[in-house]
């Protein structure tokens, strides 16, 4: 048909086109606490107690390394807040090995309490929240070892894949010689270090837009 092609008829689509989520199913309680029994990590406000309920936290044993808490913000590029994001984060464990017998570092201990995995709902003010360990050193290209560091998924609406980043902590000397962190433009590197604040939580902020932009990578 001709008008198949009319901006009239076929303008922009609608931009809501990932998320808000189904809450019962995907950010479930405890699912943002890696190593203890609190139920953060789902947005209780969003269905009916009776409901959240079933969702009851993995029990987990005593985990290796240090615990770590760290908080931040989903924001645009007015700084306003995502309040229906949702974060993803996959790490080793404290010695530095993924959850899995096909990471290539056998001579590593596995915890059998940690999955490395977690998953948080962002609250009305684009908060999230998770509870984990800092992870070990990993290896990178070329035979190096990358700084610690957590991989992090954004999903959102307007989005239509996640966006994929990196956390990296301040307090950490091997930030210098990261391999990743090195394909960053020296101006952009502060968008993926979470800073420590007063309290001894990580803070990392997430923009999704504007001059402040986190870098985010191809996948």
């Amino acid at each position: 048909m001709a008008d198949n092609q009319s901006p009239e008829a076929f303008g922009q689509t609608p931009w809501q086109t990932v998320g808000p989520f189904f809450h019962y199913g995907l950010p479930w309680k405890g699912a943002a606490d890696l190593v203890g029994g609190s139920d953060i990590g789902a947005r209780a406000d969003l269905f009916p107690t009776e409901h959240y309920l079933l969702n009851q936290p993995a029990p987990k044993g005593a985990t290796a390394g240090e615990r770590i808490e760290i908080t931040g913000r989903v924001i645009d590029a007015a700084g306003a807040p995502i309040p229906d994001a949702m974060i993803e984060i996959w790490q080793a464990n404290a010695a530095g090995r993924y959850a899995s017998v096909d990471d290539g570092r056998a001579d590593l201990p596995l915890d059998p309490d940690f999955t490395g995995f977690g998953r948080s709902s962002t609250s009305k003010d684009g908060e999230y929240r998770f509870l984990t360990v800092k992870p070990g050193r990993v290896p990178g290209p070329g035979n190096t070892l990358q700084a610690a560091h957590i991989a992090v998924g954004v999903f959102g609406r307007g989005l239509i894949k996640r966006l994929v980043t990196r956390i990296y902590f301040e307090d950490e000397p091997a930030n210098a010689e990261d391999p990743i962190l090195e394909l960053v433009p020296t101006d952009r590197r502060q968008t993926l270090i979470a800073r420590r604040t007063s309290d001894g939580t990580y803070r990392f902020d997430i923009v999704l837009q504007g001059e402040n932009e986190t870098v985010f990578f191809d996948i």
